[in-house]
């Protein structure tokens, strides 16, 4: 289980490299465009989609579980290691795979709130400033209604003066009581 983590840790920030990496520059990706679809098929030279970057889900799990599946095989039948036939292969190999989809994904939303960040810096100041504003006016209010607050013997003689009569006296007036 201890592995296990490691090798998630680490697929979680080799994720994050490679998003990075391809919000930069994506020439793998325009490269094998190039190579597998015909001329009108092509993505635009001002396009910066990649394997991980601008993909939808489906095709970047397509993409990430390819590569590693790629490698895996590899290491495979080159080397003395039998990743595909033991439960701790098949496990760090899904742990390696989902690590790097969760690490594109964070990636993705630190860059879209770096950018959000850098264009409303300026209005941030604004916004917090109008805030503070704000909640000084409502203390402001809060104060004058409690300075407005009656004194509890004031309350006392308006409630006897709104009654009247007591409760006896119109039973008698009633001829209910004596």
């Amino acid at each position: 289980m201890g592995l296990d983590l490691v090798i998630f840790i680490a697929a979680i920030l080799f994720g994050v490299f490679i998003y990075w990496r391809e919000s930069q520059g994506n020439k793998l990706y325009k490269f094998v465009n190039k190579v597998f679809n015909s001329k009108e098929l092509q993505m635009k030279p001002d396009n910066k989609k990649g394997f991980v970057y601008k993909q939808a889900f489906l095709p970047r799990l397509v993409y990430v579980v390819g590569f590693y599946l790629l490698i895996g095989l590899i290491v495979q039948f080159v080397s003395p290691f039998e990743i595909f036939t033991s439960y701790n292969g098949i496990s760090a190999f899904s742990s390696i795979s989902v690590g790097t989809l969760i690490g594109t994904y964070l990636a993705n939303f630190v860059l879209k709130s770096g950018k959000v960040i850098e264009e409303k810096s300026d209005s941030l100041g604004g916004i917090v400033q109008d805030t503070l504003e704000k909640g000084k006016d409502i203390i402001e209010e809060i104060k004058a209604k409690d300075d407005e607050v009656k004194p509890e013997e004031e309350i006392k003689e308006d409630a006897s003066q709104k009654e009247g009569k007591s409760a006896r006296e119109r039973l008698k007036d009633k001829g209910y009581l004596k």
